[in-house]
C-alpha cells in the first residue's frame, strides 16, 4: 500500500506510477528522495539486529559490522568506476564537499598554488568552502553560466594558471537539472594537473558514465538522494599515478576513514547506501525510463500554458525541470502564489532547499542571467521512478485560473 505523512496526512509516494492519491503529489525529489523500502529494511537490520561497531575487532557483532562497511564501500565505488580503498564514508555531499576543498588548502599553500576555479552556479556547499578559502588568501575564479544553464569552457581554457590547483564543478545543477559539459572539461584539462572535484550529489547513480572518467579526481555523493537515508554520502578519492589527493581531515579523533573523517562509522546508514547504490546501477535503466515518461506528461501540462523551460532541456537530468509561467497579463506568474495553487496537487519548491529558511532570488538563475521577473516566477519539478500520477487536469485548471 502507499505510505502517507504521519504528519500531513497527505500521501506522497506511490510503490509504482500510475497509481492515483487524494492529496498532493511530491515532486521535490532534488531536495530529497524518498526511501526505498530494500534499503530501508536493510537499515533496519543494521540498527536492531546487526548492531555492532565496525571498529569492535574482538567478537562477531563488529566483525559483521566491518564486513558490510567493506561491502557498502565495494557497491559505492562500482558506480562510479573506482576502488573501494578509494572510498570515505561521510555525512553527505556538505562534507564530502569541505573535505575535498579545505582539506586541499595545506597541501596547495606548501607548494605555492593557491588558485583555483570553479562555477557560479554552485551549490552553497561548495561556495561557502571557497569563500573562506579566499578570506585565507586563495584566489577563487568563478565561471559563468549561460543562458543555457551550462557553464562556457572558453573561459575555464582561459581561466587555467600553471598555479591553478584545483578545479571544481557541479555535474548536474540542483535547481536546473542542467548536466554540465564534465567529459569537454576533462578534455580542457588534459595538458594540466591541477586536480578535478566534481559535486554529484544530484547524479550519483543517475548519471553512471560520466562519473566514471578517472580523470576526476574527487567525488561528493550524498545518500539521501539517491534513496539511501539522510546523513550520510561519500566522498570518492580517486588515486593518480597509485597517489592519492593530498587531503588533510577537517577534524581528528580516532582515526577512523584514513584520518579524514573520524569518527564510529554509522553502520546502518553506510549498509543503505550500499544497497542503494547497488540498486541504482541493476534499476537503472528502468528508472530513467519511468522519469522520461514523466517528463513528458508533465511537459505537456506546462506547454499548455506557454511556460519557459529554464536551463537547456537537452542537456539535462530526466528528473528535474525548472520553469516559469507567463501570466495572460504580462510578464509571469509569482512562484509562491502557483505553489500555493498547485498545492492540492503537487509539492513543489522554488529553490534549492539546503541553502536558508527563507526564500531568496535563485544565485543560480542570475548567474544565468534571467530577467528579475522570470526569476521570481520560477519553479521546480522533480521526480524519480516511485512518482505517483498527479491530477493532471487539476493542475492544468489551476494554472488556467491564475493565468486569468
Amino acid at each position: 500500500m502507499p505510505t502517507t505523512s504521519p504528519a500531513a496526512g497527505p500521501a506522497f509516494l506511490s510503490l509504482g506510477a500510475g497509481q492515483h492519491f487524494d492529496g498532493p503529489v511530491y515532486l521535490d525529489c532534488a531536495a530529497t528522495t524518498p526511501l526505498d523500502p530494500r534499503v530501508a529494511a536493510e537499515v533496519s537490520r543494521y540498527l536492531l539486529s546487526d548492531f555492532g561497531n565496525a571498529g569492535s575487532r574482538t567478537h562477531a557483532f563488529g566483525q559483521a559490522a566491518k564486513t558490510r562497511v567493506q561491502a557498502a564501500r565495494e557497491q559505492v565505488a562500482a558506480v562510479v568506476d573506482a576502488r573501494a580503498d578509494e572510498v570515505i564514508f561521510t555525512s553527505g555531499a556538505t562534507e564530502s564537499n569541505n573535505i575535498a576543498l579545505l582539506g586541499l588548502a595545506e597541501h596547495a599553500e606548501r607548494v605555492g598554488r593557491r588558485h583555483i576555479i570553479s562555477t557560479a552556479i554552485e551549490h552553497k556547499a561548495v561556495l561557502e568552502p571557497l569563500e573562506e578559502l579566499a578570506r585565507r588568501g586563495f584566489e577563487v575564479t568563478l565561471l559563468d553560466a549561460n543562458e543555457s544553464g551550462r557553464v562556457n569552457l572558453d573561459q575555464l581554457r582561459k581561466a587555467l594558471r600553471p598555479d591553478t590547483v584545483l578545479v571544481s564543478m557541479m555535474h548536474a545543477n540542483n535547481e536546473t537539472g542542467v548536466l554540465q559539459p564534465l567529459a569537454e572539461a576533462i578534455d580542457e584539462l588534459a595538458d594540466h594537473d591541477a586536480y578535478l572535484h566534481v559535486d554529484a550529489a544530484q547524479t550519483f547513480g543517475k548519471a553512471l558514465d560520466p562519473l566514471r572518467l578517472h580523470r576526476i579526481d574527487l567525488i561528493s555523493i550524498s545518500g539521501h538522494k539517491v534513496f539511501a537515508p539522510k546523513g550520510v554520502g561519500a566522498l570518492v578519492m580517486r588515486r593518480r599515478r597509485f597517489v592519492r589527493p593530498p587531503l588533510k581531515a577537517l577534524q581528528h579523533g580516532g582515526g577512523q576513514e584514513r584520518g579524514l573523517r573520524p569518527g564510529t562509522l554509522p553502520v546502518a546508514l553506510i549498509a543503505g547506501l550500499g544497497t542503494a547504490a547497488s540498486l541504482a546501477v541493476s534499476d537503472y535503466r528502468r528508472r530513467r525510463e519511468a522519469c522520461e515518461q514523466f517528463r513528458a506528461r508533465l511537459l505537456h501540462v506546462l506547454a499548455k500554458h506557454d511556460s519557459q523551460i529554464n536551463g537547456d532541456s537537452s542537456h539535462s537530468l530526466a528528473s528535474t525541470l525548472n520553469a516559469s509561467i507567463p501570466s495572460q497579463a504580462g510578464g509571469y506568474l509569482d512562484s509562491e502564489a502557483v505553489m500555493v495553487a498547485l498545492k492540492p496537487y503537487l509539492a513543489i519548491s522554488n529553490g534549492s532547499a539546503c541553502t536558508s529558511t527563507n526564500y531568496t532570488p535563485s544565485h543560480v538563475l542570475q548567474a544565468m542571467g534571467l530577467l528579475e521577473e522570470r526569476i521570481q516566477g520560477a519553479l521546480r519539478f522533480s521526480w524519480c521512478h516511485l512518482t505517483s500520477e498527479p491530477d493532471w487536469a487539476g493542475i492544468d485548471a489551476a494554472l488556467s485560473g491564475l493565468r486569468g
